[in-house]
């Protein structure tokens, strides 16, 4: 048959039909292919495709959308099966605006299925800006979180994927920002395996992400966007990944404008072609065609990166009959629905922490309350809601409207701005800390004060972003900024009852706060809907039920320096100081008790699982969920503290018990040794399983003590 072209043919795999297609182009086609600007090319029925999108709390930057909590609240859910349903609403409205946005020609940046979601790096610094993008700081929480939420971004379709989802910043990547684009990142093998991969491990392995993008960073001298260690011999050969891998936007270039490692753009894209990079964000790789004519690159080389990249725009189902890609149905109906506002308000409720209770000031009982005085910058604050890399809501609550709504009529509402978020003034021409008498009059008015106040995406967030008051986007410290606890001690010598509601993408250092205001509650950044979920929280309508997953340490002077990878000393994994709140800390409205904790074996062997069993019970009186947290700390000398190995979320109406089993695989146990091997050491073990880590400092703020459990191995194995 004269007519018949193999890429078509639909009855083969899609690796075959993209070999078919790329054997096809020319040389300048391919090299073409490999721009994020993919161009058409019309004699072989190929449409212009931009691969840049973004999806990380909600599909980003292409207008309407549902946006959720930024990923670091997402993270305190805690909840692996919210992540993956958060995901999936996410790809179903990605799918939505693709399929109208095709209807209409539109092939512009931020229009196509690939989505450069989720970032797992480790919030290994809390002063890194971007960290408010990530999971947290735990390696197995961050992988976790990272496998279920590409999951629904991916789908569970035989043939298609929903979307591509992308593992990002592939590795060691965790500020500072000013100096990504030149900065080396050293790390010892040991923390290489042991903290910085894991994660992106778990989404190769476990969840077969799409595709990789590689960090801006060097580490250990290499360039990360063409790296051998990291993209040929750990991502390809250890892992068998089999997607493709996206360079971070104008990385390449990097290479000898700042870091030095090359000397003329075509030596740098011969280095990541080579190094198995396969797509350029930006347009170095233009440059391939010099490459390839001065011998530095292959043109089989590039072949194999466009096959990887045709492979994925089939998988989506770019290249096959409409009505046989199911995904092709789902309608405009679907993006910002009932339903999924629904979801977001859930996931927001579920994101918020519960740091501090004093006497039970929480929730409060409108009954009793007259008239509430709502102050701070952050109370009214629609960019507090969002966090970065986020769309446009087409309805905003935030926690001073959430407020107003929720009380009606039923209490006056009194409200003031209380100061800049980090100036300290409000505005050019009165003089310092100019709303103090407003607040103060607002004080003398109210039965209870609710201070809001903490950081927005301005303050913290990427380099170069716009309105960024940091420049680089880190932070300086982890202080409050401005005059907000100059304001927040004149709430208090109020003498009115305080709740203060911190929206923040990091940890911050809150040591007066803990010690004097009675309720403290963190909200993050909520998504669109922050405002009506914290008011709810506030009055009794659900129970908290987030977890921390970072620390928050009680100043940055006990920090070590921001460009310092080795991981002594940081996180809850390293940290030697007590810290204010611990990782996996929060607080609920209701009670729960854990019964019938076992461990099925005394032996930590190879090959073998081990079952943790426990009955969980809700105690009090209000519906609650809680998390079932299991660590491990392996007894011997140079190990990490206690790491969390297992989690499970319990919901529970009063008086309800539900047994519930977590499973640890014997890589549970292991440690990577100074080669990073994986290895179960001839020693002791000790397991513990509760709602907390078992530190002293979550035994006082919780009153309860993890369960303890001695194992033994009784020799030294690689696994």
């Amino acid at each position: 048959m004269q007519d018949y072209k193999a890429y078509l043919d639909e009855s083969l795999s899609f690796e075959e039909r993209a070999k078919d297609l790329v054997s096809q182009m020319t040389l300048e086609e391919k090299v073409f292919q490999t721009l994020y600007t993919a161009p058409a090319i019309e004699r072989l029925g190929v449409k212009a495709y931009n691969w840049w999108n973004e999806a990380l709390h909600g599909v980003a930057r292409a207008g309407v959308a549902t946006v959720f909590p930024q990923a670091i609240g997402l993270a305190a859910t805690f909840d692996e099966d919210l992540l993956e349903e958060v995901a999936d609403t996410i790809s179903t409205e990605g799918r939505a605006k693709f399929n109208i946005q095709q209807k209409y020609n539109d092939t512009d940046i931020y229009k196509g299925l690939t989505f450069w979601s989720p970032n797992v790096n480790i919030f290994r610094d809390p002063r890194w800006g971007r960290g408010h993008e990530t999971y947290g700081e735990d390696p197995y929480l961050s992988g976790r979180l990272g496998v279920r939420f590409i999951n629904g971004i991916q789908g569970h379709d035989d043939k298609y994927m929903k979307a591509a989802a992308c593992a990002k910043h592939f590795a060691v990547h965790s500020g500072p920002e000013d100096v990504r684009h030149s900065f080396n990142a050293v790390v010892s093998k040991q923390d290489l395996y042991e903290t910085y991969l894991p994660a992106f491990k778990a989404c190769v392995k476990e969840a077969g992400v799409e595709s990789v993008m590689g960090a801006y960073n060097r580490t250990n001298g290499e360039p990360c966007c063409g790296s051998k260690t990291l993209l040929q011999d750990i991502l390809r050969d250890e892992w068998g990944f089999e997607g493709h891998v996206t360079s971070d936007c104008w990385a390449i270039k990097d290479f000898h404008q700042h870091h030095m490692v090359t000397s003329t753009p075509v030596e740098s894209v011969a280095m990541a072609m080579n190094n198995g990079c396969d797509l350029n964000c930006g347009n170095m790789y233009g440059n391939l065609l010099l490459a390839v004519r001065d011998g530095l690159v292959e043109e089989e080389t590039i072949d194999r990166a466009v096959t990887r990249l045709v492979t994925t725009r089939m998988k989506l189902g770019l290249f096959d009959s409409e009505d046989k890609v199911p995904y092709n149905e789902i309608g405009y109906d679907q993006v910002d629905n009932q339903e999924h506002l629904k979801l977001n308000l859930k996931a927001s409720r579920k994101s918020i922490v519960l740091l501090k209770n004093e006497n039970k000031l929480l929730p409060l009982d409108l009954s009793n309350i007259k008239t509430i005085g709502v102050i701070g910058p952050n109370a009214n604050n629609r960019k507090a809601l969002v966090g970065n890399y986020e769309g446009t809501a087409s309805e905003y609550i935030t926690v001073l409207e959430g407020i107003k709504d929720y009380v009606g009529d039923k209490a006056r509402v009194y409200y003031s701005e209380g100061c800049h978020l980090f100036k300290d003034k409000t505005s050019n021409l009165p003089e310092r800390n100019d709303r103090i008498s407003e607040v103060k009059a607002v004080c003398d008015m109210s039965d209870v004060v609710i201070a809001c106040f903490g950081l927005d995406p301005g303050l913290e967030g990427e380099e170069g972003d716009q309105g960024n008051e940091f420049a680089s986007g880190d932070k300086p410290n982890l202080n409050l900024p401005g005059i907000q606890e100059e304001v927040l001690k004149e709430i208090y010598n109020s003498g009115k009852p305080v709740i203060l509601v911190l929206l923040t993408g990091s940890a911050l250092s809150v040591p007066w706060a803990d010690e004097n205001i009675p309720a403290i509650v963190l909200g993050w950044y909520p998504g669109a809907q922050g405002g009506k979920a914290i008011a709810q929280i506030l009055f009794g309508e659900y129970s908290p039920e987030g977890k921390l997953p970072v620390t928050f340490y009680r100043s940055s002077e006990e920090l070590p320096d921001f460009t310092d990878y080795n991981m002594k000393n940081r996180t809850y994994r390293y940290m030697k100081n007590e810290a204010l709140y611990p990782f996996g800390y929060g607080l609920a409205y209701t009670t729960f008790e854990l019964n019938n904790i076992s461990v099925d074996t005394e032996e930590v062997e190879p090959g073998k699982s081990v079952n943790c069993s426990v009955d969980i019970k809700n105690t009090g009186d209000m519906s609650g969920a809680e998390t079932i947290q299991v660590y491990v700390k392996v007894k011997k000398e140079g190990a990490p503290n206690w790491q969390l190995k297992g989690l499970k979320k319990v919901h529970l109406n009063p008086g309800e018990h539900k047994s519930v089993t977590l499973t640890l695989k014997d890589e549970a146990f292991g440690l990577y040794d100074h080669d990073g091997k994986l290895v179960i050491n001839e020693c002791e073990y000790e397991i513990f399983i509760g709602t907390s880590q078992p530190d002293p400092r979550s035994v006082q703020l919780t009153g309860a003590k993890p369960y303890n459990k001695i194992m033994r191995s009784n020799k030294t194995s690689i696994l």
